[in-house]
């Protein structure tokens, strides 16, 4: 008997999910409709505590299964820091490392599809993972992601310039002569003020179009585009709690990268599935909206 190493087995539940995108969309969204816009609540910081303890207790059912998922995330970034700490791409290590906010939506959308299933079944398992390939909407979810990843490279890329035109081209020695240099000199004070402005005007943006744009992908027909107006129009109606809930990501990613990313374990599989409370929170569900519709008819037929 042949036993499979990890790759081949993953590879097999992949196929076994069929074909990419050939989950109909009554099979996929029983209760959905494809004529809904979706609605956007306004929400409290409540709202935020209510959505983490909701991920918590996700985490907490899913137990050692989503802390297998999550290893390959730090296991990336181990090796992404590796790569630069021992090159010539030293200055780019915390940039990398930060820039985990702006792709993390993308990371989690596996653990958002086991929060949904939860919801749709009671159970969870990190198995669920894999039904985003048969998603009607993986075409959207992937651009989505292709954005995210522009917008990666593109922090970083931003990166670069700051520390040449603050440090000059040349790259550091050593990493002991480059954080001397950071926190000893006007030049690497300025690099930080810099980086920090220029990073939160890419979490802005990664906010903007990401904050529920992959949960509501997988929880309704939505377009590329409805899905992106609609996490806008959520920054926009929510902008307090929203607020609240970046700098939890933020400083949450932060302290989870310290020990070589092995944080990253708990810290993503957390806010992956609060991200999904977090979604059910500021967008009405398909079902209200169903019975809003119902409702909304017999008034008018009253009226009538």
């Amino acid at each position: 008997m042949h036993i499979r190493n990890p790759m081949e087995w993953i590879a097999g539940q992949i196929e076994s999910t069929n074909v990419v995108g050939s989950a109909t969309p009554q099979e996929y969204w029983p209760i959905a409709s494809s004529t809904e816009v979706p609605v956007v609540r306004k929400i409290t910081i409540a709202d935020v505590r209510d959505a983490l303890r909701s991920g918590l207790d996700d985490f907490a059912a899913a137990r050692t299964d989503v802390i297998f998922l999550c290893m390959i995330y730090p296991l990336i970034g181990g090796l992404i820091s590796m790569a630069e700490a021992h090159g010539r791409l030293l200055p780019l290590l915390f940039p990398t490392a930060a820039g985990f906010a702006l792709v993390g939506p993308l990371a989690a959308v596996g653990l958002y599809e086991m929060s949904r299933q939860r919801e749709l079944t009671g159970k969870i398992s990190w198995l669920d993972t894999f039904k985003v390939v048969r998603s009607p909407s993986i075409g959207a979810i992937t651009g989505l992601g292709l954005l995210l990843v522009g917008l990666y490279l593109a922090w970083l890329a931003v990166a670069q310039v700051i520390y040449d035109f603050t440090m000059g081209p040349m790259p550091p020695a050593s990493a002991r002569l480059f954080i001397e240099g950071v926190f000893t000199t006007s030049a690497g004070w300025a690099m930080m003020l810099a980086g920090l402005a220029a990073g939160i005007m890419f979490g802005i943006g990664a906010v903007a179009i990401s904050v529920v744009s992959f949960p509501l992908l997988l929880d309704r027909p939505a377009g590329f585009s409805t899905a992106m107006a609609t996490s806008v129009q959520v920054l926009l109606r929510n902008p307090g709690p929203l607020t609240v809930w970046s700098l939890i990501v933020a400083v949450s990613l932060f302290i989870g990268a310290l020990p070589l990313f092995i944080g990253l374990i708990v810290v993503l599989p957390v806010l992956g599935h609060a991200t999904w409370h977090l979604y059910r929170k500021v967008v009405v569900p398909p079902a209200d909206m169903s019975k809003l519709a119902m409702r909304h008819g017999e008034d008018l037929q009253k009226s009538g």
